[in-house]
């Protein structure tokens, strides 16, 4: 099972939550309207809330004390007046956010999943498909749930808290005081809150992207631990990385219980305090009961702002954890793609001049994979590339459509430089099936057409032919049969030939292709070297090889050795004069002490 390696987060311990969180201004720019809008209607319904306890005030201190019933129904009319608009503005500002946030999270993930596709092969080998699985679901969902509520609450909030108080200061100066008071300590306390808690919400994230690949390998991998009897040990594995998040999930519940005992202790103690003042100055006349029960109520009005302070701080830093993690893929730096030409020169076929080539990971002080490849493929020959396992065989051939870049060296195609070609030009000179062939959740037609769009029926079927894979014809629906994740419900030997269809569907300019019959059983890759045989006699084509019957396609060998091509020649040539290549095709190649190492 692949390595699953957590990227590290530069500057994560020093972060700033609100420098993270306007990030997401370009985005969040293209809704700032329905935003404003949103804003402002709770805005408003905020202040209607504040409304109810000057009403309740003048209620206590006039028709109540003067015992006038008909005198309540006016102000009890105001009441429910009130309590109509704010529910009504409540409800526009969820219903003016919903779709512009719904689409502007569609368009981050849609720009996510665009940014993986044009990052480079060595970016998606350092990253566990966990991690970034978990950037384009739930951390899109957190950022649009805190632009839908956390961020339009911070802002209301703090204008009610500053209404709020000013309604209370203008009511009594003395109890606005005590009921203030505790704004000092708890500022303090939310600076500490947040230092801790934006590590830990950022751990969280990340151990729930580690989760993430752990299931996503026990799922594609099910058959393998059936096989071998190792579900116990992934479900340990499963099992430690739960016990990991749940601490951590622990530990932030442990963070907010302690803001929030605060946060809700101090003011309530404050609160009773004024009470008791309030009542004192009422026994004695310098105050009216109906302006302490108006500034009762308006206190009471502000619980909520402040209770929240917690659960808004947090999912702010769950927020801005989310939007690091997210700008972190679209921050990674994509290859330079300076080509700008379409055309090729001269018939010329594959040449490659010095070419050298290393893993960026590749530790100090260890030689290059390739060390100086020279190799000329001729217009319209089949070359076949043979060599010890870890020769750089599949290194190399991966070359060619700059799925990695050479280090060194030049390879060109009918004399152009591959530099010189857009990507996309490349690969659609440049088709490729790969030994470990890869098939998607789709029908057997979608994905044979990958390697040429649009194509008809009739390509479908010759390429299909080509490949021998008549038993699609057998399938529920055909070549409209979904063939299901990784296509794991067929034959390794169907997918291979499947990968095959779809590398010769397009008639490629040139065919690269990494020990293409591999799984086929012998009577099967008969079939389909005589069928493919003619594909190749209108093509340029390069053919890893580990077997004689393959080899025999080719008009030519080149024996990879020690980083460097260390002989060409026809099968029967090589059989006479190279030493290696005798013991490649006589299978003994594992006396051929290996010169690097590869992948």
């Amino acid at each position: 099972m692949a390595e699953n390696r957590q990227p590290d987060a530069p500057g994560a311990a020093h972060r700033s939550t609100v420098r993270s969180l306007l990030r997401l201004w370009p985005y969040a720019r293209a809704v700032r309207r329905q935003l404003a809008t949103s804003v402002t209607a709770a805005v408003l319904a905020m202040l209607s809330v504040l409304g109810v306890p000057i009403v309740l005030g003048r209620i206590v201190d006039g028709p109540l004390a003067r015992h006038d019933l008909a005198g309540l129904w006016p102000p009890v009319g105001l009441l429910l007046l009130l309590g109509l608009v704010e529910a009504g503005l409540f409800y526009t500002r969820r219903v003016v956010l919903a779709r512009p946030l719904a689409g502007l999270e569609t368009a981050m993930r849609g720009e996510l999943f665009a940014k993986l596709q044009r990052l480079p092969v060595s970016f998606h080998e350092r990253w566990g498909s966990g991690q970034l699985l978990s950037r384009a679901t739930a951390d899109m969902y957190t950022m649009r749930l805190f632009l839908a509520f956390p961020l339009v609450f911070l802002i209301v909030n703090s204008v009610m808290f500053l209404a709020g108080t000013v309604v209370m200061f203008t009511q009594d100066w003395r109890l606005a005081l005590i009921v203030v008071l505790p704004a000092g300590p708890l500022f303090v306390l939310t600076r500490r809150f947040e230092s801790g808690y934006s590590g830990a919400s950022r751990l969280a994230q990340d151990q729930n992207g580690d989760l993430a690949t752990v299931v996503e390998e026990s799922v594609l991998g099910i058959r393998i631990l059936k096989a071998f009897g190792r579900h116990r040990s992934m479900h340990e594995r499963f099992r430690a990385q739960s016990r990991q998040l749940r601490r951590t999930e622990l530990r932030k519940a442990h963070l907010l219980a302690n803001l929030w005992a605060v946060i809700v202790g101090l003011p309530e103690l404050a609160l009773g305090c004024a009470l008791a003042v309030g009542a004192y100055l009422v026994a004695h006349d310098e105050l009216s009961a109906g302006t302490l029960v108006a500034f009762l109520s308006t206190a009471l009005a502000l619980r909520w702002p402040v209770e929240s302070l917690g659960w808004l701080l947090a999912y702010a830093n769950e927020a801005a954890t989310a939007t690091d993690r997210f700008f972190e893929v679209l921050d990674e730096p994509e290859e330079a793609d300076p080509g700008t030409a379409t055309a090729l020169g001269a018939p010329d076929g594959i040449r490659l001049t010095g070419v050298r080539f290393r893993y960026p990971d590749a530790p100090d002080g260890t030689p290059d994979l390739l060390r100086g490849v020279d190799l000329h493929v001729r217009s319209g020959e089949t070359m076949a590339l043979v060599g010890a396992t870890g020769s750089g065989k599949t290194t190399l051939t991966a070359l060619l459509p700059r799925l990695y870049e050479a280090t060194g060296g030049t390879i060109t195609l009918d004399g152009r430089d591959i530099r010189d070609l857009p990507r996309e030009r490349l690969r659609e000179l440049v088709a490729v099936a790969f030994e470990e062939p890869t098939l998607f959740s789709a029908t057997v037609r979608e994905n044979v057409l990958m390697g040429a769009p649009g194509a008809d029926d009739e390509r479908l079927r010759s390429a299909l032919a080509t490949a021998q894979a008549g038993f699609v014809d057998k399938l529920p629906a055909g070549a409209d049969t979904e063939v299901g994740e990784q296509g794991l419900s067929l034959s390794g030997g169907q997918r291979q030939r499947l990968a095959l269809a779809r590398a010769v569907v397009g008639d490629p300019a040139f065919l690269v292709l990494d020990d293409p019959l591999s799984a086929l059983d012998v009577h099967t890759e008969a079939l389909v070297e005589r069928a493919l045989r003619e594909v190749l006699a209108g093509t340029t084509a390069l053919v890893v090889a580990h077997r004689p019957s393959t080899v025999l396609l080719a008009d030519r060998v080149a024996v990879l050795a020690d980083g460097r091509i260390e002989a060409v020649g026809t099968h029967q040539e090589l059989l006479r004069t190279s030493t290696r290549y005798r013991e490649l095709m006589t299978g003994e190649a594992a006396l051929i002490p290996e010169g690097s190492t590869s992948r």
